[in-house]
């Protein structure tokens, strides 16, 4: 079993799992990069478990124990680690040696770095599989709908605009008057949503992508976890993990990603437009 079908499947069963085996999956699933660094112990307090939960959590998904599961995630992830902690230790180092308060071009630069670490581990761990399979339903969908709210609320309307230079019908679902219900209440089954939520997972984008599911319309996912709750009925599913610094989560990964899932759209469109004007040539 690799990394990406254990997660799979700690996915596909998360709901029944037990209160405690929930918080083992959940950080698991935020820290797969780094669990080959980890001592049970260390995840076990961090989660506020005994170890003997971390073991029966690897033992339910058919692992002997503990260090037989983190065997999975070592091979898919040790380069990936390696760089990750490189960068969370410099971005804390620098921090914790200043003695005295740093400079606006410090507090800057800082904010920088954990943005490019951001990126990297973005760069890292992009699942081609589900990239195929976002552009596949940005191709194929007769319209568009972009939600989220709040934090995540530019990246909507960032990529709702880039759309437009398509051909397609994409509607940004804003909520202006509080009008959430009448802009979604049009999906339709071969229509697709793009639902962008990290947690705490806004209310308006969850309700969204279920009225998204009742209609059978097809949902594209950008979120912060496998776990999250807009997961469940979604047809793909891109997770990023932001980098912060003081406290603060930037936006940078989030909308480089939907930067590029228009480049691709675009030159996805491009090819068949290209490939009919290459077809018709040759018929004539």
């Amino acid at each position: 079993m690799s990394a990406d079908q254990l997660m799979q499947r700690i996915a596909e069963e998360y709901e029944g799992l037990s209160k405690q085996l929930k918080v083992i999956a959940k950080y698991i699933e935020e820290h797969r990069q780094t669990l080959i660094l980890e001592r049970i112990t260390d995840i076990a307090q961090a989660c506020e478990v005994q170890p003997s939960a971390i073991v029966r959590f690897a033992q339910r998904f058919g692992f002997s124990g503990f260090s037989d599961m983190q065997a999975v995630f070592r091979d898919a992830f040790a380069p990936a680690a390696s760089n990750v902690n490189n960068y969370q230790k410099r971005i804390r180092s620098v921090i914790a040696t200043q003695d005295t308060p740093l400079s606006n071009t410090q507090v800057t630069q800082n904010f920088i770095a954990a943005c490019q670490q951001g990126l990297d581990e973005l760069g890292q761990t992009l699942d081609p599989v589900a990239i195929d399979k976002a552009v596949d339903l940005l191709v194929k969908a007769d319209n568009i709908y972009v939600v989220a709210v709040r934090r995540m609320f530019p990246i909507a309307s960032y990529i709702s605009y880039a759309l437009q230079h398509t051909a397609k019908r994409v509607h940004l679902v804003s909520g202006l008057g509080g009008m959430y219900h009448d802009q979604i209440r049009s999906i339709r089954e071969n229509d697709l949503l793009i639902a962008i939520s990290f947690q705490p997972y806004g209310r308006e984008t969850r309700y969204c992508a279920r009225v998204a599911a009742q209609s059978k319309a097809k949902q594209l996912v950008i979120t912060d976890s496998q776990l999250s709750p807009l997961s469940r009925h979604a047809d793909a599913v891109l997770t990023v993990k932001e980098g912060s610094a003081f406290a603060f989560r930037s936006l940078t990964s989030t909308i480089s990603l939907c930067q590029a899932l228009f480049i691709a759209l675009s030159y996805r469109l491009e090819l068949v437009i290209e490939e009919t004007r290459d077809a018709g040539a040759y018929d004539d």
